[in-house]
């Protein structure tokens, strides 16, 4: 697990060699394993978007946020949840670990999931009702090329008592 987490890194060019559909499974188990609050399990959902055109549509849409990755993983919460968008970023984490264990690339995307809420017409083609947003989108595929390893040993500071 350790390794996965140290070597995760945001990958911004992709193939478009399209990923596994075991592999997509796999992504969606650990979308299913991450943690919610209060085990509020109703305030977050995942769309996986495998469509070519439907991926363009969202590319579009969100001014090249997600940087012509053949996978998508939305993942919409609650408009009045507590949790849900923290729950999301833990969601996130937990698809983008499993992408490096799996040999892909992914990327946390902010900007573009807000974006995306402003396209009433294509949340709907998602699925997503009213009451929910789009909180984060986890882009995924193969590397165009590695990110040079970064040594994040001592990135944050940490305080012990």
């Amino acid at each position: 697990m350790l390794s996965a987490i140290q070597n995760r890194q945001a990958v911004r060019k992709f193939t478009n060699a399209p990923v596994n559909s075991n592999d997509i499974d796999e992504l969606i188990n650990a979308f299913q394993a991450s943690p919610c609050g209060m085990h509020q399990t109703d305030v977050m959902k995942g769309i996986v978007i495998e469509s070519p055109d439907l991926c363009a549509e969202i590319e579009k849409a969100t001014n090249n946020a997600c940087y012509g990755a053949p996978l998508l993983f939305a993942i919409a919460t609650k408009k009045d949840s507590n949790f849900g968008e923290r729950d999301a970023s833990a969601a996130a984490e937990n698809i983008m670990l499993q992408a490096t264990e799996l040999g892909y690339g992914s990327v946390y995307i902010m900007s573009g999931a807000i974006e995306l809420n402003n396209h009433p017409s294509l949340l709907k083609k998602l699925g997503i009702s009213n009451d929910f947003q789009i909180s984060v989108i986890v882009p995924v595929g193969k590397a165009v090329e590695q990110p040079a390893h970064e040594d994040r040993a001592n990135r944050y500071q940490i305080i012990r008592k």
